[in-house]
């Protein structure tokens, strides 16, 4: 679990912490000083900035630099985090302070308490300013530690407490205590992703959805190969029938009060991805326990709109599988029947995703939401178009451009892409209502959201999120966001729901 988190409105010189956390910024002349820096250069008699310069400190993003305070002060270390340039006001935006205080946490482990002045920063510390430090905080500090031994005696510990310093702390209360919720659902879906796949198969995936649910008081309601087969989800079962560990589906279930809208919220389940018997490359094959973030990422969300007790019916719909080559695998051939009759010819095993995702839409359509918001790790095209960091969102327009406003208020880049009717053509089949995988490579991201779109009834209103590359990060820590898993899509999912609520008012 995140550290605590609490806010306080004492002077700087009456708090006793391991560090203190300050931001500075990036300027053409040099470092340029915050509120919260010039508070602890005035304890320091003067000499932070041109002590901060001797060390080579330039403001810039992702840089921390650490300087004893030899005793001045009631803590030993300050951490001076950059701000990287203002923007054109003078002021930073919150995402920029939010990856500052997460740099700023990693690089103090060791340290149990920390104080940070970065609600300081461009002013009054508003709500949104303070929830990007408490998040940035928060999310900073995460380890993965379950798989590690004799972890106190051989590694420091991240920091397990925090205080925000603000001008009144009552005025903190709403915002810190959203944040921990926010923290806590983001951890929750980086702990799934980075469990390994002997032990967050698709029975225990469930389970562990199942468990988080029922905790936050959700309706839960799981289905086995039986009830999958009973049921007509042939898109599941073809996909989990190479496994000796069958499949699932998870239905996770929240009413809200005095609900105006209600959201459907889908997300793939494959707890790991061997391609089947389109087998992949056994290079970095291991990455792919996290091709079921996308279902982690909807469950943790349906439990953190829970949390919040927001006015909205949200339910969770998500498909479980584990793709592996064997004597039961499917074929590339084999026709599969989806739960809505419609039918599609496998041509690529490795195109997974998108079969039991079909399944799950279709039953998600069935209780007639006012929008349906999917996320999968679903396209390795969509890391060579966008990159490992940035998320591609396809659907109905106006939908679509809701979620990717909602990524930037919420620190998750994303970027609206279309669905081009000549790609649907490549969908084709000769001996059935389509394929599912088209032989030509071009456009790949797209031709995987044409398939999802099959399975939206006309009139809802969707939107498609391939985080393939944001949901597991193979590269080195940065800001806030860990090695491994990275909890994203959770607080996108959330900024959206939000954004229709205030819609449906």
């Amino acid at each position: 679990m995140p550290p605590t988190i609490t806010a306080t409105d004492r002077p700087l010189e009456k708090l006793t912490a391991d560090a203190v956390v300050l931001g500075v910024g990036k300027g053409p002349a040099g470092l340029l000083p915050t509120p919260g820096s010039e508070a602890v250069d005035r304890l320091l008699g003067g000499r932070l900035m041109a002590a901060l310069a001797d060390l080579g400190a330039t403001g810039a993003e992702g840089e921390v630099t650490k300087l004893p305070t030899f005793g001045q002060t009631s803590f030993p270390v300050v951490a001076v985090a950059g701000l990287g340039a203002p923007g054109p006001t003078g002021g930073y935006e919150p995402e920029a302070v939010r990856r500052a205080a997460g740099a700023a946490s990693r690089a103090l482990t060791g340290r149990a308490s920390l104080v940070t002045l970065l609600a300081a920063v461009g002013g009054a510390p508003e709500d949104e300013r303070l929830h990007a430090v408490a998040e940035g905080s928060l999310l900073g500090t995460y380890e993965f530690t379950a798989y590690k031994s004799g972890l106190a005696d051989d590694r420091p510990l991240p920091p397990s407490s925090i205080a925000v310093v603000v001008p009144r702390a009552s005025d903190a209360t709403a915002a810190l205590a959203r944040s921990r919720a926010v923290a806590a659902a983001v951890t929750l879906v980086r702990d799934l992703v980075n469990t390994p796949p002997n032990d967050l198969y698709p029975a225990e995936l469930a389970a562990r959805g199942a468990a988080a649910g029922k905790k936050a008081g959700l309706s839960v309601e799981v289905l086995d190969e039986k009830a999958l087969a009973a049921g007509g989800y042939g898109g599941i079962l073809a996909v989990g029938q190479g496994s000796s560990r069958g499949p699932r589906l998870l239905r996770l279930t929240y009413k809200g009060k005095k609900a105006g809208t209600s959201v459907a919220l889908v997300g793939k389940g494959i707890t790991f991805d061997t391609g089947g018997i389109s087998i992949k490359p056994a290079a970095k094959m291991e990455d792919m326990k996290s091709d079921m973030a996308g279902a982690a990422a909807v469950i943790a969300t349906v439990c953190l709109v829970a949390e919040l007790g927001l006015p909205v019916d949200v339910t969770a719909t998500v498909p479980i599988a584990e793709n592996m080559p064997s004597g039961t695998a499917y074929r590339p051939a084999d026709v599969v029947t989806f739960r809505n009759g419609k039918k599609a010819e496998i041509t690529n095993t490795d195109a997974e995703g998108r079969v039991v995702l079909a399944d799950a839409i279709v039953r998600a359509a069935e209780d007639s939401p006012d929008y349906l918001l999917e996320t999968s790790t679903l396209t390795g095209a969509q890391l060579v178009a966008l990159g490992t960091r940035t998320a591609g969102v396809m659907g109905s327009e106006d939908l679509r451009d809701a979620v990717v406003a909602a990524s930037r208020r919420s620190g998750e880049p994303m970027w609206a892409m279309p669905l081009p009717p000549e790609l649907r053509r490549g969908l084709d089949s000769p001996v059935a209502d389509l394929v599912n995988a088209n032989a030509d490579r071009m456009g790949g991201m797209l031709v995987g959201g044409h398939f999802l779109s099959e399975f939206v009834p006309a009139g809802l209103p969707w939107a498609h999120i391939d985080v393939a590359g944001p949901a597991y990060n193979t590269g080195a820590a940065w800001g806030y966001t860990p090695k491994g898993g990275t909890g994203v899509p959770v607080r996108t999912l959330l900024a959206t729901i939000e954004a229709l609520i205030a819609t449906a008012r």
